[in-house]
């Protein structure tokens, strides 16, 4: 969207939020750059520039606006709208790979060379995987900086850099002010918002998570809970919780809706993971997608347009990780969402690793793959055909032969997923919706889907059901969000 100039300049003179983390405005005049709702007055277009990410504006030597904080802004929403190397990159960069494993390990991933991705990305965001993961480093860093007590030295190494000199620097040049600076501002701002002195939680990170309006929680946080594990997740305090396996530690997450973000309490064992918990909890909410967009597609089907008009905004609820979805979409087959919740109650409790909860009542981390690799089938207390199916799933999540996860080839996956013994189409498109974020993934078959067909009157069979929805496309997921809001179902109510 950067390269259209006029219909940029026209989001930025009219603040536009929708378009917050499309492009960013760089200010010639000033040295500053803005996402396009910065509440100053705007800049003559002629002093515009547009960028297509942050990076792409610290490189050509910009500086972040101090009033709207265009680091912050919500992601652009094409990276969970596509499944090409670029959008799959910038999951990865997202999740921490570059920081991790290097440029050559996320070109690893990709199947690609490391030239390649560097070509492609500069391309189209204006910025190499070092410059994108230096950016993204550098929002971690504030985040740090303003909302723990952490000694600068180790708000460095959290943040993912390789020494407090090159963490100085960039805080520097991306904030025009040092690290020491950053802190005392906000806390001065926090005095005149009447928090008085920040009294830092050691361990707690609290944030707020910004999205683009409008935002309908109730069936993203009722579905949530409503198929929540016992000791994995719990509604407490008006807050979904849940406990995180990260790269190097766990943690857990406190979430709850407010009016226009998500207000999101992380305590982590190792705060190096910071990024990756954000990445995920974002993913979980969908909070990167544009509801604009994909309810002005599905509003212009006569059918779905008044559940649309009811209640603007839904997402669809996905996941922090992408193999614990899929076991559970295992033992959800063919039961009821309490069977489901029973049967994974007692995974984790066998396998699941156990963590200390002082604010509530979570207890385990779900197992891993690696974890369950050596289960006995005959302690399963379900069908022998679907013990077969959840072993042979942990056998390929665990070998390496099926990865799933924000880089993955929705296509591949769900070749590989379709070649294991008893996954069939609902497993496979749930998984596909939810655990990979496939925008398009739909569920025919499925009951729920079925009976708001009927209520509806749409067809009826899974196959004319199916070529009826092609007209929702590449929002089939969303779609489906809508038709199972029609059924009187805990995965459709905030719960009390």
């Amino acid at each position: 969207m950067h390269t259209d100039r006029e219909r940029c300049v026209r989001a930025v003179q009219s603040k536009d939020e929708r378009f917050d983390g499309w492009f960013f405005t760089a200010v010639l005049t000033t040295g500053i750059y803005c996402r396009p709702s910065c509440p100053v007055v705007p800049p003559k277009p002629e002093n515009m520039v547009f960028h297509p990410s942050a990076a792409a504006c610290q490189q050509a030597g910009f500086r972040a606006c101090k009033r709207c904080r265009p680091d912050a802004s919500p992601g652009s929403p094409a990276w969970n709208a596509r499944a090409d190397s670029v959008a799959r990159a910038m999951r990865l960069i997202q999740d921490g790979v570059v920081d991790r494993e290097g440029v050559a390990g996320l070109a690893g991933r990709l199947g690609y060379s490391a030239r390649q991705i560097e070509r492609q990305l500069r391309a189209e965001l204006g910025a190499g995987p070092l410059a994108l993961a230096r950016a993204q480093r550098a929002q971690t860093a504030r985040l740090l900086i303003e909302t723990t007590g952490l000694p600068m030295a180790e708000t460095a190494f959290a943040s993912g850099f390789a020494s407090v000199r090159s963490f100085n620097d960039t805080v520097q040049q991306v904030f025009a002010l040092s690290p020491t600076e950053l802190r005392e501002r906000a806390a001065r701002a926090g005095a005149r918002r009447g928090h008085g002195e920040r009294t830092p939680v050691p361990g707690v990170t609290a944030l707020r998570l910004p999205f683009r309006s409008p935002l309908t929680p109730d069936n993203l946080f009722g579905h949530l809970v409503a198929t929540g594990v016992p000791g994995v997740e719990e509604w407490r305090d008006g807050a979904y919780r849940r406990t995180l396996t990260l790269p190097y530690g766990h943690g857990t997450v406190s979430l709850a809706p407010r009016p226009g973000h998500v207000a999101c309490r992380l305590s982590l064992t190792d705060p190096r993971d910071l990024t990756v918990a954000i990445s995920a909890c974002r993913r979980l909410l969908d909070l990167d997608a544009d509801p604009v967009a994909v309810d002005g597609e599905l509003a212009a089907d006569p059918e779905l347009a008044p559940l649309v008009d009811k209640a603007p905004g839904r997402r669809v609820p996905r996941t922090v990780d992408a193999a614990e979805f899929a076991v559970r979409a295992v033992l959800g087959q063919q039961v009821s969402t309490a069977a489901a919740r029973t049967h994974a109650s007692r995974l984790v409790t066998a396998h699941g690793l156990p963590v200390d909860d002082p604010d509530g009542g979570l207890t385990h981390l779900f197992p891993t793959p690696e974890a369950l690799a050596g289960l006995d089938p005959e302690t399963l207390a379900f069908p022998r055909s679907r013990r077969r199916t959840l072993t042979g799933l942990v056998r390929a999540l665990a070998s390496g032969d099926l990865r799933l996860g924000p880089g993955s080839d929705w296509d591949e996956a769900r070749a590989r997923l379709s070649a294991l013994p008893g996954l069939g189409p609902w497993s496979v498109e749930s998984i596909a919706m939810r655990a990979l974020g496939d925008p398009d993934a739909f569920l025919p078959t499925d009951l729920g889907v079925r009976k708001a067909a009927a209520h509806l009157g749409l067809p009826a069979t899974p196959a004319a059901l199916t070529a009826r929805a092609s007209a929702w496309r590449p929002w089939r997921a969303y779609a489906t969000q809508y038709l199972w809001a029609t059924g009187d179902h805990p995965i459709n109510r905030l719960p009390a």
